[in-house]
């Protein structure tokens, strides 16, 4: 009975770094969130300087949300609450399918500003950006939901999810900080590779700590990080298709 207890007792003492790891890891992506939209929303929003349309507004307000959603979420694993973390999840799951159908719904807006400002093409052009990001973090919260009894690949889908839409908050300083300026409008496709290679380094850092704990990375990692790159540079190509085009275009008809 004492080796048992002694046993749990060590099992626990390691389990302790990877929880907190994963807590520093919510905290890293919620302070890449917040300070990548500082220079083009939360001062010029504090400033009252910022004009957007409501739907936009709320876009934003759930998407912080599930930054801060998710740093209490591993606080709560980090301090051994399960039961509350587990109880907290059907809040995740309701925010997660607000975030979908909100992250769509500024997709196609995207796509109305730019035809108002006669940039159809290019509008068009560009919604696969948000559109495939969206619906790549959809589908990857719903493998960690399948995953729930399974925590080293939950924990791992989770935070890959959460790094998956950094890219938006890391574009926001290379537009502001290093794109020359230039007319309103969508960017080009290809200018949002680069952060999504930035926001991977999250996942390279992740992978480094299994390699040094666990003696080898986990095929979620390895898997995840492929898929996540795959879809951002394949974004390029697809969007300048006709078959996009007429997808996009035809969702774009319908909305106006």
């Amino acid at each position: 009975m004492t080796t048992v207890i002694e046993d749990r007792r060590v099992r626990a003492r390691d389990a302790l770094p990877a929880r907190n790891f994963y807590f520093q890891m919510s905290l890293a992506c919620a302070a890449t969130a917040f300070l990548g939209f500082a220079p083009t929303y939360w001062v010029p929003l504090a400033s009252r300087t910022f004009s957007a349309s409501p739907m936009i507004h709320f876009h934003g307000f759930l998407f912080f949300t599930w930054s801060l959603y998710f740093v209490v979420q591993t606080w709560l694993a980090a301090s051994g609450r399960i039961v509350n973390h587990r109880a907290l999840g059907i809040a995740g799951v309701s925010l997660a399918t607000a975030m979908t159908i909100f992250g769509f719904l500024a997709s196609v807006h995207v796509m109305q500003h730019s035809a108002a400002l006669g940039q159809k093409e290019a509008g068009i052009a560009f919604s696969i950006v948000p559109m495939s990001g969206i619906a790549f973090f959809a589908g990857v919260f719903v493998l960690a939901i399948m995953n729930t009894r399974k925590p080293e690949i939950h924990k791992r889908l989770m935070l890959l999810a959460a790094v998956s839409i950094l890219d938006a908050a890391i574009a926001r300083w290379f537009l502001t900080f290093l794109a020359p300026p230039g007319p309103p409008g969508p960017p080009p496709v290809p200018v949002t590779i680069a952060p999504a290679m930035v926001a991977s380094l999250l996942l390279v850092l992740a992978m480094v700590r299994d390699w040094r704990t666990e003696g080898r990375v986990h095929p979620v990692y390895v898997t995840g990080a492929l898929a996540m790159l795959a879809v951002k540079v394949l974004n390029w190509p697809i969007s300048e298709t006709t078959a996009w085009h007429s997808f996009a275009g035809g969702i774009l008809a319908l909305a106006q």
